[in-house]
């Protein structure tokens, strides 16, 4: 009988509260649940800007893989690891796996989007499969010059969820969660709430403060300077049970964002029936229907503050939205789902790479 083994090397601490090692940490459940052995290995810290200690910790964890081994590598850790990548390339069988681009992130310079852009292209020319979130990320993968025969959309899951009973006060809960750095669009969404104080609304932010501590401190800054200190809400990183009562009280979503490889909270959001207002960035458009919500350019403030308003001021719209929202998340994939396709993308690959 075939053994299904794999190992998943990830960069920091698997218990992150982001939406891709949340990813990470129920495929490698789901693996579990269907009977396979599979091993954590970390990569040490500081990625996607590794120091020597960490780049020391990545070439033992690769070292200690035997050979033939599956081994799966968030691309968070992989796409700067082009040498350990190539150093290895004939003994194990590389699986990166890949939210989005490392050169995609917002707040680079250009020096910096091209040496990651580079790096990650030669560290995804030694993999033997690719597994991207989105069909978005897939077709992105094409300047990296790697073969569509090569990569298998595998999207998150979703947990089923109440709809949201809403704030019910009169005044519109909106609510973000995402981690705060530069890609979210937080400072953007600020910026546009500043321009409706003369409606009745809330914002409430769910998500770390410490991950990029300049970006939350620049946020913080910019709400006090638009004199929003008593109508945005920074509840800082959550665990389930406060991510549920967030989500039950909201009105609607919002999630600015200037890139996403799927939007894990944006499918969140479809699961509790909530209108959704977001950016056609990356793979949102793919994750968001047309009638669950409106999607406006990204880095666009002006678009972004015409779309809360009308949010904030049209009940019947927003309710239209709802019932897309409603309708979508029938659809939405469960985590065993996309443990089962991601299985059968490993076993594809090992029988391709010629595993037993």
């Amino acid at each position: 009988m075939t053994i299904k083994r794999c190992s998943f090397l990830v960069p920091g601490d698997l218990n992150t509260r982001t939406g891709g090692y949340t990813y990470d940490r129920r495929i490698i459940d789901g693996l579990r649940a269907q009977q396979w052995e599979v091993e954590v290995r970390t990569l040490g810290e500081g990625y996607p800007a590794p120091d020597a200690a960490a780049l020391a910790q990545a070439g033992r964890a690769a070292d200690a893989l035997p050979d033939g081994s599956l081994a799966v590598v968030d691309s968070l850790g992989f796409g700067v690891l082009p040498d350990l990548a190539q150093r290895h390339a004939e003994r194990l069988c590389w699986i990166a796996l890949v939210h989005h681009p490392l050169s995609l992130e917002t707040g680079l310079d250009a020096a910096q989007q091209r040496a990651l852009f580079e790096s990650e292209r030669r560290a995804l020319a030694s993999a033997r499969g690719v597994i991207v979130t989105s069909p978005s990320t897939a077709r992105a993968l094409a300047a990296f010059d790697v073969p569509a025969s090569r990569i298998v959309v595998v999207e998150p899951g979703t947990e089923p969820a109440p709809l949201a009973a809403g704030s019910g006060d009169g005044a519109l809960s909106l609510l973000c969660v995402a981690t705060v750095t530069p890609r979210k669009g937080h400072a953007l969404l600020i910026e546009a709430l500043a321009g409706l104080k003369n409606r009745r609304w809330t914002l409430h932010c769910a998500g770390s403060l410490v991950m990029d501590a300049a970006c939350a401190s620049s946020l913080m800054q910019a709400i006090e300077d638009h004199g929003l200190r008593e109508r945005v809400v920074l509840h800082g990183e959550q665990d389930e049970a406060g991510l549920r009562a967030l989500y039950a009280k909201a009105d609607a979503f919002v999630l600015p964002s200037f890139h996403e490889g799927y939007g894990m909270a944006l499918a969140e959001a479809l699961a509790h029936g909530l209108p959704v207002i977001s950016t056609r960035a990356g793979a949102i458009p793919d994750t968001v229907p047309a009638d669950a919500g409106m999607l406006v350019p990204p880095g666009d403030a002006i678009a972004l503050r015409a779309a809360l308003q009308r949010l904030v001021d049209d009940a019947a719209w927003r309710a239209q939205l709802s019932a897309g929202a409603q309708m979508a998340r029938g659809r939405l994939p469960t985590w065993s789902q996309s443990s089962v396709r991601f299985a059968s993308a490993l076993a594809d690959f090992r029988q391709q790479a010629g595993g037993a």
